[in-house]
């Protein structure tokens, strides 16, 4: 029995409900549509899509063409199959597995190329999608052998499609065979990427690890050392602290070890390194004071996030702080630590999720976040002449705005007060604080700010600030 034959007898077993491998490109779960049957699944997305749009929600699908159904293969032609699936011809013809899941597609083959193309095709024209998301794309790069390709036909061919060239490509820059690709996917202008280490030098940061102050200011300012020097914009750069893989952002500040038994693999499957603190103690705590720091380091999270230069993605859920109880590979559970509590949200809505959706309401309004170019010397100042103490993990600066509408940060992963020097704001301006994190809400958050800031801040530890200037 083939790895993925066997993967997927084991999600008969937790209950899968993940989505992934449908027998025929082109076609999607049904029970993702209301009723059964292809023609009313249709009917049910475009109704679905026009209600998004209202919202100016653009569906954007995960694509996972590298790895195909399990199932067994109905073909009229067998002789055809080495062209669809990468062998090992020195080993027993073994699969090549860059996918994880025991099998992988020689996507850059011809016959291939035209199957995926086509059946993205046929998501924009019958679904109406407004992009893809393409899970681990580099295996989308690699040739009929498995080695790396410059100039992936594939990724070429999308970026140049008539009709997919018009949509947004999102691409995950890694795959299951070490191919790591961040900062240098193969883009034609039109790719965006995952950008993973924005993930790791933030998680770091903000849960206080030394020496990574520098690594933070540069993945907040866009990643310019990653785009800029292929011509991208930073928009290009999706930053994620959290995604569907991995800790959700409560586990992120609740947890230092996966706990994975429950997948029933020994817990042997999940990423080992996780960048994450559990602020104390592992897991579920009724200690005020753990429970305090948790909501402070979630906070810090999101501002961080939202306030950064580039494309800013968060994980469903986190908004009311979701926990999948330290499971950091749960894609197979159709269980509750999967599924979106709306009780939880509703119970929510005074504090977490009063910030969190505030604090995404604030960028939306403030062009400053989200600049078409990288950021320059003039458009921020550094109020910083430590960058190379290692042991330093405060960081403040403002950013600069053309009418007037200064913003300065400041984010402290220390264990103790740090008292900010607050600089000057701009001639006739004043200014307001609208982000303390250490406080409680609603304080934590005041759209229209707080008055009365003085040339001093005392920023508790392990929090952070933002001021406007008006």
């Amino acid at each position: 029995m083939s790895t993925a034959k066997q993967i997927w007898e084991h999600l008969k077993h937790i209950h899968s409900g993940t989505g992934n491998g449908t027998q025929i490109y082109g076609m999607c779960k049904l029970y993702f549509g209301l009723e059964k049957g292809s023609s009313s699944f249709v009917e049910y997305y475009n109704k679905l899509l026009a209600v998004c749009q209202k919202r100016n929600v653009h569906p954007v699908p995960s694509v996972s063409s590298p790895s195909p159904d399990p199932a067994p293969v109905i073909c009229s032609n067998p002789g055809s199959l080495p062209i669809a699936l990468r062998k090992d011809l020195d080993n027993n013809a073994k699969l090549l597995n860059f996918s994880g899941c025991g099998n992988t597609l020689n996507c850059n083959h011809p016959v291939v190329m035209e199957l995926i193309l086509d059946s993205l095709r046929h998501w924009v024209l019958e679904y109406h999608v407004d992009g893809f998301r393409f899970d681990l794309a580099s295996v989308l790069c690699r040739g009929t052998d498995g080695s790396p390709l410059s100039a992936p036909p594939l990724i070429r061919a999308i970026a140049k499609d008539s009709i997919l060239s018009r949509c947004k490509l999102i691409s995950e820059p890694w795959d299951c065979g070490g191919l790591y690709l961040v900062g240098r996917f193969p883009n034609w202008d039109r790719w965006a990427e995952w950008n993973g280490k924005y993930r790791d030098d933030v998680r770091r940061f903000i849960k206080g690890d030394h020496g990574m102050k520098g690594s933070f200011a540069t993945r907040f300012t866009g990643s310019a050392d990653l785009y800029r020097v292929n011509k991208r914009k930073p928009y290009h750069s999706v930053n994620f602290v959290i995604a569907h893989d991995g800790f959700t952002l409560y586990d992120l500040v609740s947890y230092n070890n996966k706990h994975n038994n429950a997948n029933g693999e020994g817990g042997n499957d999940g990423s080992n390194d996780n960048f994450s603190w559990n602020c104390g103690f592992e897991g579920e705590t009724e200690d005020t004071n753990i429970k305090a720091l948790r909501s402070r380091q979630m906070k810090n999270f999101h501002l961080a996030l939202m306030t950064s230069q580039g494309t800013p993605m968060m994980l469903m859920g986190d908004e009311y702080a979701h926990t999948r109880y330290g499971n950091n590979n749960s894609y197979g559970h159709d269980t509750a630590i999967n599924h979106f509590q709306w009780d939880r949200l509703e119970s929510k809505k005074n504090d977490h999720f009063r910030f969190f959706s505030e604090v995404i309401k604030f960028r939306n309004t403030r062009d400053v976040f989200r600049r078409e170019n990288f950021i320059g010397k003039k458009e921020v100042t550094w109020h910083e002449d430590n960058w190379e103490n290692h042991e330093s993990k405060f960081l403040a600066f403002t950013i600069h705005d053309e009418n007037g509408g200064d913003i300065y940060l400041a984010f402290n992963a220390h264990d103790f007060f740090i008292r900010a020097i607050i600089p000057s704001p701009p001639q006739s301006k004043r200014w307001f604080r609208v982000v303390d994190t250490n406080l409680e809400s609603p304080n934590d958050f005041v759209c229209e700010g707080v008055a009365g800031i003085q040339d001093s801040y005392n920023i508790a530890p392990y929090s952070s600030i933002l001021l406007e200037a008006k």
